[in-house]
């Protein structure tokens, strides 16, 4: 079975911790500090490839998680940078975290995307040194990764998508058209997954992939059909695949049905080109195909109308023709639109950031005041605090940062419990 989703989670490597250590050579008894910095850890990048075919192994194996940074050492010696973790994903991965909100659409080759960032790494004791504090017997912690959970949602790339009701011929079509080998039976739902095939068309490939089919209710879920109509969102044509020998009103009616149902999904999927392969016709009469043909002409919205018979080869180049139409159409306009944008594409504005200590908002939390901005969470996160010269360097700098004069304006007297991130803290 073809796996297109799969939930999983992410996290980054931990930094690694700062090194306390003093100088101690021969002749040098008493040198000063020097105590490397930690690493960063590394971070989980979700890299497109076309050597995956779908998302079996993390829906398999759903926890990810990137090496930790190198703790820092004596002599001024940093860690090792945290490795990197590269997980290959399947193109046309569509990545979103737990509310949804769309994170990364992976549709090139090689194409990447950083999940999770690597903690930062501790300071080493070398780095507190200055003339009033020439022995820091101090360094600091390194931050854990980020984590957070992810939902992965493969939706194939192809130009064309063949799409019908159940046991319409599409499969068969598919096998004729191009190299592709499904599975091919005489009943219904024997495509219960996406097929890919290659159409050769001008030097230039397209890719068709075979839908399975769809049924009444689809878009509501029936049958797996949300979960089939997925996969025609990223197909710039659409060949609409119906049973001729059913009759002129029930080719209308089928088609129909489809139509329905795409538009309830994505009603966007209405405008895109499309045709209609009349199948089977093989085993109709000439009378009974002319009346489809004409039913299906008065709809108005089909670009072109084929009568195919993958057994006999019938009609095939013609189909084919209209393939190379539609999505010749689409290409000449993606690459249109995509010289005008490179056209328009405005230089970069490179801005200072508000990563400042002094960037930070006090706000009443129960009892309890909460201190909230990103350099000082860090700053707090990464001291030791079971250290006492530790302690007194991190009050020094939250004083420059008049944080207790912010907090006194809000109402804290001494003894109140102050809280950074998920650090407590005593207001003195």
């Amino acid at each position: 079975m073809l796996a297109d989703r799969a939930k999983i989670c992410v996290r980054g490597g931990r930094g690694g911790d700062g090194c306390v250590s003093f100088r101690r050579e021969k002749y040098v008894p008493r040198g000063g500090p020097n105590g490397g910095d930690g690493a960063r850890g590394g971070d989980v990048v979700l890299v497109a490839t076309r050597q995956v075919r779908d998302l079996t192994t993390l829906a398999h194996r759903p926890h990810v998680r990137a090496a930790a940074g190198g703790h820092g050492q004596g002599a001024q010696r940093h860690g090792a940078q945290g490795e990197d973790l590269l997980v290959d994903v399947p193109v046309g991965t569509e990545v979103r975290d737990t509310d949804g909100a769309l994170l990364g659409d992976l549709t090139v080759e090689g194409q990447r995307l950083v999940v999770a960032r690597g903690g930062e790494g501790g300071r080493g004791n070398t780095c507190f040194k200055s003339s009033t504090r020439q022995a820091p017997h101090f360094a600091e912690h390194g931050l854990p990764g980020e984590e957070r959970w992810l939902e992965l949602r493969l939706k194939l790339l192809a130009d064309v998508g063949l799409v019908g009701l159940p046991n319409a011929g599409k499969s068969s079509l598919l096998a004729a058209l191009t190299r592709a080998r499904p599975k091919i039976a005489p009943y219904p739902f024997t495509t219960i997954e996406p097929n890919l095939g290659v159409l050769e068309l001008d030097g230039r490939p397209v890719v068709v992939a075979d839908i399975p089919g769809l049924i009444e209710g689809a878009s509501e879920g029936a049958g797996l059909g949300d979960r089939f109509l997925a996969h025609i969102e990223r197909t710039a044509a659409l060949i609409y695949v119906v049973d001729v020998t059913a009759g002129a009103a029930a080719v209308v009616e089928g088609l129909a049905t489809v139509r329905r149902e795409l538009e309830a999904f994505r009603r966007a999927l209405m405008g895109r080109p499309a045709a209609v392969a009349l199948t089977k016709v093989d085993l109709a009469t000439p009378a009974l195909v002319e009346e489809a043909v004409a039913a299906v002409a008065r709809l108005g919205w089909p670009q072109a109308v084929a009568n195919v018979s993958a057994v006999s080869g019938e009609g095939l180049d013609v189909l084919a023709a209209a393939v190379r139409q539609l999505v010749g159409g689409v290409r000449a306009a993606e690459e249109a639109a995509a010289r005008a944008a490179t056209d328009a594409e405005a230089p970069v504005v490179l801005r200072p950031g508000q990563d400042r200590l002094e960037a930070f908002t006090v706000s009443r939390e129960g009892d309890a005041f909460r201190l909230t901005g990103a350099a000082l969470e860090r700053l707090v996160a990464k001291a030791d605090l079971e250290n006492e010269e530790a302690v007194m360097y991190l009050q020094e700098v939250i004083a420059r940062a008049r944080v207790d004069q912010a907090l006194r304006r809000a109402g804290a007297v001494p003894g109140d419990t102050v809280l950074v991130g998920e650090i407590p803290l005593e207001f003195a």
